[in-house]
C-alpha cells in the first residue's frame, strides 16, 4: 500500500474520530433552538423618546444589564440576551412557556415613587368632574379602584432600595405583601416624609399605578415600608425580584415573541427526526441499489458528512467563544440541503467513472479520471453556494442565520467526503484487490437527443403562465400573503383533548371581541387550533377557553407576536439576504466561466424557481414566513448547483467539439447531464417528500415550498437557464 494512500487513511480516521469527540453525547454538545425544545424569544425596543440626549447614549446597555440580572435571578437556565443595533434587545429564555409572567418581570419598568395623597376632599370631587387642580394627578388604587389625587411631586424613588423580599401581611389575614428596605440616606428621608405627614396617607406608586395608600400613623425612621395588595405569593415574588435588581431606565416594547410550549417543541424534534430519517433511508437504500459497491461507498460519505455536521455544530463553540452550536428547524434545512449536495457530488463522480469505463479505460484510470473531470463541477457549485451561504449570515436576522451556518458546515462536509474520502476507499480496496477490472452499476436513464433548445419558447411561455398569475394573486392578496413574521399581528395555537367544533370556537372569540379572528384546523391534527389576531389577545383567549371546554385540558403550543415595525425589518433582511445572495452568485459564476453570460442566465433561473415556488405558495393559500423564505434560499442554492453542472459540462465540450455552435454545444451538454440532474433531484426530492409527509404542520410550508422548487430547479435548469445563455450570447454577439 501507498504512504500516500495510509497518510490519507489516518487524516481521514482523526477527522471521524475528533467529529465524533465533538458531537456526542448531541443533548451535551449541540443545544436545540427554541422552536425545538421550546421556550420565548423576544425582541424588546428600548423607548428613549422621553430621555436626555445624555441619558439615552448608554439606556439600552443599562436596560440590558438590568434586564439580565432579573433573568438570572429568576432562575432560567442557558438564556441569550444580547443587544441588538441601538436600542433593541432579544433575549432568549430556554423551556420558559409562562409568557405573561416572563413578560411581567422582564419588560416591567418598576420606576418606583412615593407620593402624597390629597386629603382635601372638594378637590377630590373636582378631579373626579374632570377639574383636575394645577401639581395634582387623578389615580386609582389596584386593589379596589379607589380614586385619589395624588401630588406630582415625587418625595422618594425607588433609587433609595437596598432590598425588596415577600413578607406576610398579618393585619390582612396572612396575604403576601413585598416589604421594602430603604439604604441610610432613603431611610433619613422617610423618617422625615413621615413625621412631617402623620394622618396623611401615602401611595406607593408603581409605573404609574397606586399599588397601595396607606395611611401614616407615625414616624417611620427606620427605613422600612411594605407594599400591599391582593397578591398571590408568585406575584408578589416577582414584584420583590424586580424591585431589588432596579427599575429599567426606560420603558420597554415587546416588538416581537414567539412562546413554543413543551408539547409542540417536542412534537417538532419527534416529527423532524423521523422524516429525515425515513428520507435518509430512501436515500441510503436508492444509492446503494442503484449503484451497487459505489452507491454503498457514497452512503458511508454521507453518513461521514452528517457526523461531520453534527462535529461542526460542536466545535463551533471551540474555535469561536461566545457562540453557541445551536440546531433550529432552519438549520435542518441547511442539512437536507447539504444532503442533497453531497449526494449530487457522489453521483456525478459515478457517472463520470461510468462514462470513462464506457470510453475503453481500465478501472484505476476510469476512476482518477472520474475524479479529476468531476472536480471542478463540484468545487464551482458548492463554492457558489458557500458564498451565498456567508452573505446570507452576513446579511440574514436569527432563522436566517441558523440556516446559513449549518449549510456552511454541511457544504465542507459534502466536499470533504465526497472528493477525498471516497476517493480513498476505491484507492484502499483497489490496493486490496478488492476492486479489480469493473465497478458494476445500474441504469435507468440512456443517451437522449432531445432538442432542448429548439421547444425554448413553449417553455418560456410555461413560465410565465405559471409566474405571471402568480405575481398577480400576490398583488391582489397584498399583506395577506404574508404570514405574521412580516404582515405583523398574533398567532396562537392551542391543543384540545378531542377535536373541538369551530363554530364553538368563533362564539368564545366573539365573546371577546375577537370576531374577526381566523380559526384554523389541520387534518393531520385536529386536536389542533391555530388563530389569527391582529392584536394581542392571548391572555383573555387562553383563559376564555379554558372557562368554556374545561373537560378539554387545553394547552398551549405556543404564541408568536410581530409587531409592525418587526415585521417590516425581518422583511427587509429577508429580501436583502437573498439580493445579496445572487449578487454574490452572480460575480463569480461570471468570473469563474469567463462570460457574463452565464452568471446573468443562471441567476435569472433562481429567480425564476423563487417565483415559481411563491407563485404556488400563494396558488394554494399558504403564507410567506420566515420558514418559505429559508426555502427560497434553499432552492436557489440547489438550483445554481444544478446550473452549474450543465455550465462545466458546455465548458469542457468547448475544447473537445470547436466545430459545433454554442447551440449544438448546449444541447450535447444537457443531454450528457440529464440522468444525472433527474437522478440527483429525484434523490434529494425523497427526503423533502417525507418532510412534507412526516414533518409536521410546522414544517409543512417549508416542505411544500421546497417540493415545488427542487422541481422548478430541474426544469430552469434544463429549459431556462441553458437556452437563455444561447438567447444573452447571441444578443451580446
Amino acid at each position: 500500500m501507498e504512504k500516500k494512500l495510509i497518510y490519507k487513511s489516518v487524516f481521514i480516521l482523526a477527522v471521524m474520530a475528533v467529529c465524533a469527540y465533538f458531537a456526542f453525547p448531541l443533548d451535551k454538545r449541540i443545544n436545540l433552538g427554541l422552536d425545538l425544545k421550546g421556550g420565548m424569544h423576544l425582541l424588546l425596543k428600548v423607548d428613549t423618546s422621553h430621555l436626555s440626549k445624555e441619558a439615552k447614549e448608554d439606556a439600552a446597555d443599562r436596560a440590558l444589564e438590568v434586564i439580565r440580572n432579573r433573568v438570572d435571578q429568576f432562575g432560567v437556565r442557558e438564556t441569550s440576551i444580547q443587544k441588538q443595533g441601538e436600542d433593541e434587545i432579544v433575549v432568549q429564555l430556554p423551556g420558559v412557556t409562562d409568557r405573561e409572567r416572563a413578560i411581567e418581570i422582564i419588560g416591567k419598568t418598576a420606576m418606583l415613587e412615593f407620593k402624597l395623597v390629597s386629603k382635601d376632599p372638594e378637590k377630590l370631587k373636582a378631579a373626579l368632574s374632570g377639574a383636575v387642580a394645577e401639581g395634582y394627578e387623578l389615580k386609582y388604587s389596584q386593589d379596589d379602584n379607589e380614586a385619589l389625587l395624588l401630588e406630582k411631586k415625587v418625595l422618594l424613588t425607588g433609587d433609595a432600595l437596598t432590598n425588596a423580599m415577600v413578607q406576610f401581611n398579618q393585619s390582612s389575614f396572612g396575604e403576601p405583601a413585598v416589604g421594602l428596605k430603604l439604604n441610610a440616606e432613603g431611610a433619613k428621608k422617610f423618617g422625615e416624609i413621615t413625621a412631617a405627614n402623620v394622618g396623611s396617607r401615602l401611595a406607593i406608586v408603581l409605573d404609574g399605578k397606586v399599588q397601595s395608600a396607606p395611611n401614616i400613623r407615625e414616624a417611620i425612621p427606620s427605613g422600612e415600608a411594605v407594599i400591599s395588595g391582593r397578591f398571590s405569593i408568585e406575584q408578589a415574588q416577582d414584584l420583590a425580584l424586580i424591585l431589588r435588581v432596579g427599575a429599567l431606565p426606560a420603558p420597554m416594547r415587546v416588538e416581537e415573541e414567539r412562546t413554543i410550549g413543551p408539547l409542540l417543541g417536542a412534537d417538532s424534534i419527534n416529527k423532524g427526526i423521523k422524516a429525515v430519517a425515513i428520507g435518509s433511508i430512501l436515500v441510503f437504500v436508492f444509492m446503494a441499489g442503484y449503484y451497487l459497491l459505489a452507491g454503498v461507498i457514497a452512503d458511508f460519505a454521507l453518513l461521514l458528512n452528517l457526523l461531520m455536521i453534527l462535529g461542526g455544530l460542536g466545535i463551533l463553540p471551540v474555535l469561536f467563544p461566545g457562540v453557541s452550536a445551536t440546531l433550529t428547524l432552519p438549520g435542518l434545512a441547511g442539512m437536507v440541503l447539504s444532503l442533497g449536495m453531497a449526494v449530487d457530488a457522489n453521483v456525478l463522480i459515478n457517472e463520470r467513472i461510468r462514462e470513462e469505463l464506457a470510453s475503453g479505460k481500465n478501472l484505476r484510470a476510469a476512476i482518477a479520471n472520474g475524479y479529476s473531470r468531476a472536480f471542478s463541477a463540484i468545487f464551482d457549485s458548492n463554492l457558489t453556494t458557500l458564498i451565498a451561504a456567508v452573505l446570507l449570515f452576513q446579511f440574514g436576522t436569527g432563522p436566517i442565520r441558523g440556516f446559513a451556518v449549518t449549510l456552511t458546515i454541511g457544504l465542507i462536509a459534502s466536499m470533504f467526503t465526497a472528493i477525498v474520502v471516497t476517493r480513498a476507499i476505491f484507492e484502499l480496496l483497489l490496493s486490496l484487490g478488492v476492486l479489480k477490472n469493473s465497478l458494476p452499476m445500474l441504469k435507468l436513464i440512456g443517451e437522449t437527443k432531445f432538442d432542448f433548445i429548439g421547444k425554448r419558447k413553449i417553455f418560456y411561455a410555461l413560465s410565465l403562465a405559471v409566474i405571471v398569475p402568480g405575481i398577480i394573486f400576490y398583488l391582489i392578496k397584498g399583506q395577506e400573503a404574508y404570514g405574521i413574521d412580516f404582515a405583523g399581528g398574533q398567532l396562537q395555537e392551542y391543543s384540545f383533548k378531542a377535536p373541538p367544533k369551530i363554530e364553538d370556537v368563533r362564539k368564545v372569540l366573539k365573546d371577546i371581541g375577537a370576531a374577526d379572528a381566523s380559526i384554523q384546523q389541520f387534518k393531520e391534527n385536529p386536536n389542533a387550533v391555530l388563530i389569527r389576531t391582529s392584536v394581542d389577545k392571548s391572555q383573555e383567549i387562553t383563559a376564555k377557553l379554558k372557562e368554556m371546554f374545561p373537560q378539554q385540558d387545553i394547552q398551549v403550543l405556543r404564541v408568536e407576536r410581530v409587531g409592525p415595525v418587526a415585521g417590516k425589518h425581518l422583511k427587509d433582511k429577508a429580501i436583502q439576504a437573498l439580493i445579496w445572495s445572487l449578487v454574490g452568485i452572480l460575480i463569480y459564476v461570471g468570473f469563474r466561466f469567463k462570460h457574463i453570460n452565464f452568471a446573468v442566465a443562471g441567476v435569472i433561473a433562481l429567480i425564476h424557481d423563487v417565483l415559481v415556488a411563491m407563485a404556488f405558495l400563494v396558488f394554494t393559500g399558504r403564507q410567506i414566513d420566515l420558514l418559505s423564505v429559508t426555502a427560497f434560499l434553499t432552492i436557489a442554492g440547489y438550483s445554481i448547483n444544478d446550473t452549474i453542472v450543465i455550465y462545466d459540462r458546455v465548458r469542457e465540450n468547448m475544447r473537445l467539439y470547436r466545430k459545433l455552435t454554442l447551440k449544438e454545444l448546449i444541447n450535447l451538454s444537457v443531454n450528457q447531464t440529464l440522468g444525472r440532474t433527474l437522478l440527483t433531484s429525484g434523490v434529494t426530492l425523497l427526503v423533502v417528500i417525507s418532510i412534507l409527509f412526516y414533518g409536521g404542520e410546522v414544517l409543512s410550508n417549508f416542505a411544500f415550498t421546497l417540493f415545488v422548487g427542487f422541481i422548478s430547479g430541474v426544469y430552469s435548469t434544463v429549459f431556462i437557464a441553458s437556452p437563455l445563455v444561447l438567447a444573452w450570447s447571441r444578443r451580446n454577439r
